[in-house]
């Protein structure tokens, strides 16, 4: 018996130590999750940005942002879908090499991870139904409001209800919206257009404000921080991102408005 445990708990330790000494350093100075691989979560939840199709493979402007992120950085792309709330933790723990994940820079999620530069600008906003009086801000107190889980907007608007509920996507969140559940959604402005645009029967309401949204990489890799910053000022230059953005929104959001 006591050998049997000893033979689990040195497989357990094996497999842990395999699991903690499995990075890889490139030539560049980065570190990598696999050889010769660039690992990107995104959620697979966030349509356009990122959606599950049936063969559980994503797609969307988020997915080609890292497709094209990895062909500039010369590594094979391997996407992870993971739920958004639980992403910047594994990009933390060294799970995923990077999140490319529409991620607002934010000061308390710099705290946990470093972001590159901003690869598209955003906002948010507030959605409704046709029929609401709801407005502004000041319009949401103690309303019904459906937000994303770990998402900046479920932070934007704690405190003005105490009627919060949380879903695991945006868009999941829009469309309970759409079918007559609670009063408001507050998401990114992109994304609740293209919900409107897809036959939703909402309205958008107040712009709440304006945002950034990066590439979320573990603190201490800043060579590949580097890489990924240096990738996307290429891509800004040749107009890849702006080709991306044109394909799924019919604009180019990748553009800083204040430039």
């Amino acid at each position: 018996m006591k050998k049997r445990v000893l033979l689990v708990t040195l497989f357990l330790l094996s497999t842990i130590l395999a699991a903690c000494g499995g990075k890889t350093t490139t030539s560049e100075g980065y570190e990598l999750v696999k050889e010769d691989k660039f690992i990107f979560a995104s959620s697979g939840e966030f349509a356009p940005f990122s959606v599950t199709d049936g063969s559980g493979n994503m797609t969307g402007f988020d997915i080609e942002v890292g497709e094209a992120i990895a062909a500039e950085l010369g590594l094979e792309p391997e996407q992870e879908k993971y739920t958004f709330a639980s992403i910047v933790e594994g990009v933390k723990n060294g799970r995923f090499d990077a999140a490319v994940a529409s991620h607002t820079i934010t000061e308390e999620r710099l705290k946990e991870v470093d972001f590159s530069t901003p690869y598209y600008y955003s906002g948010a906003q507030i959605f409704v139904r046709p029929d609401s009086d709801i407005q502004t801000m000041d319009d949401l107190e103690g309303v019904e409001i459906a937000v994303s889980r770990g998402s900046t907007y479920a932070d934007l608007v704690e405190g003005v209800s105490d009627n919060i509920v949380n879903y695991d996507s945006d868009v999941v969140a829009l469309e309970a919206l759409n079918n007559g559940r609670h009063d408001a959604v507050v998401t990114d402005f992109v994304t609740g257009r293209e919900a409107i645009g897809s036959g939703m029967e909402l309205e958008a309401r107040e712009l709440l404000d304006r945002s950034e949204q990066a590439v979320a990489v573990a603190k201490g890799n800043e060579a590949l921080l580097e890489a990924i910053n240096e990738a996307l000022e290429t891509l800004r230059d040749n107009g890849k991102l702006k080709e991306i953005s044109e394909k799924y929104f019919g604009e180019d959001i990748t553009s800083d408005p204040g430039e």
